[in-house]
């Protein structure tokens, strides 16, 4: 759906980007992840064409990004701006009809989305007497009503509690699944595991790492697995790095230096082998990770 290639934006004699490439497949979820200032947002103002890129180029599909296809962009900024002022259903039709929506279209739509995400009480409403939360709503809907192919979200979750943190999350997958490709920015780990199939980690305007989720997981495996016993069993010294006891059984984590074959196929034998599997480690943790020592070769 994105292509940049050899990409760089400076900010006088900061460099925001630094020659990247990166490619988010189209019907992704991708996670576009780094530290504060690690340039996701310059390029995130490059595919909304509020800036250009000094050098290179970005590509919308097979054809390099043009003006016309802003219509096909669904952006919602970190930074809201709503007009607080306006009520809310006479914004939403507004800024319907600027993304190309006939009158009748925006409101069919946004009666819709209103009902959906029960904000029908906030249509008379003007946005400065909205909470945060509910604000955030309605950007959302004005996100989305042009029914756009891709869909770019910059902390869609700042302001929701965990109802509407979860009910918005349902309808970012849902609206994957309709066909839009999703660029998803947050800080919020847990969201990124839960959500996202590819990730995208910059820092210091450069790319890090790139690629399907779970591949990458794997690419930082670090030797740790889980076993579940239904009796206990002799284990000690520095490779155990916990134990508990389960209404299950007994449960060890390991960290070992090689696959553990001879002891998976010994508990087996045995017959208390109740569950074993590879730990690969956290978004969170990759991303300590990468950031704090840079990444795998």
């Amino acid at each position: 759906m994105i292509t940049a290639k050899k990409v760089s934006k400076h900010y006088n004699k900061k460099v925001a980007l630094d020659q990247i490439d990166l490619n988010i497949p189209k019907g992704s979820i991708y996670g576009l992840l780094g530290p504060n200032g690690a340039g996701k947002t310059s390029f995130i103002r490059i595919m909304n064409q509020i800036t250009a890129p000094d050098t290179g180029e970005v590509f919308f599909g097979e054809a390099p990004l043009q003006p016309s296809d802003i219509a096909r962009i669904g952006y919602l900024p970190e930074e809201r701006g709503l007009y607080k002022k306006m009520k809310v259903g006479e914004q939403v039709l507004y800024l319907a009809k600027l993304k190309g929506l006939t009158a009748a279209q925006a409101k069919e739509r946004a009666r819709m989305w209103f009902e959906r995400l029960d904000m029908v009480s906030f249509w008379d409403k003007k946005v400065e007497d909205l909470s945060k939360g509910m604000a955030q709503k309605v950007q959302f809907v004005t996100t989305v009503l042009h029914e756009p192919e891709l869909l770019i979200f910059d902390e869609p979750f700042t302001g929701f509690d965990p109802i509407n943190t979860n009910l918005i999350k349902n309808e970012i997958k849902r609206l994957n699944q309709e066909g839009a490709t999703v660029i998803f920015s947050t800080h919020r780990m847990e969201s990124v595991e839960e959500i996202c199939d590819h990730i995208g980690l910059i820092n210091h305007g450069e790319v890090m790492v790139e690629g399907a989720l779970l591949d990458i997981r794997k690419r930082y495996k670090n030797g740790t697995y889980s076993i579940v016993t239904s009796a206990p069993i002799d284990y000690t010294g520095e490779a155990l790095v916990s134990s508990e006891v389960l209404h299950t059984g007994h449960s060890y984590v390991l960290k070992l230096d090689e696959y553990p074959t001879d002891l998976v196929v010994d508990l087996a034998k045995k017959g208390i082998l109740v569950g074993f599997e590879e730990i690969l480690p956290s978004v969170s943790d990759i991303f300590i990770d990468i950031v704090e020592n840079g990444p795998k070769a």
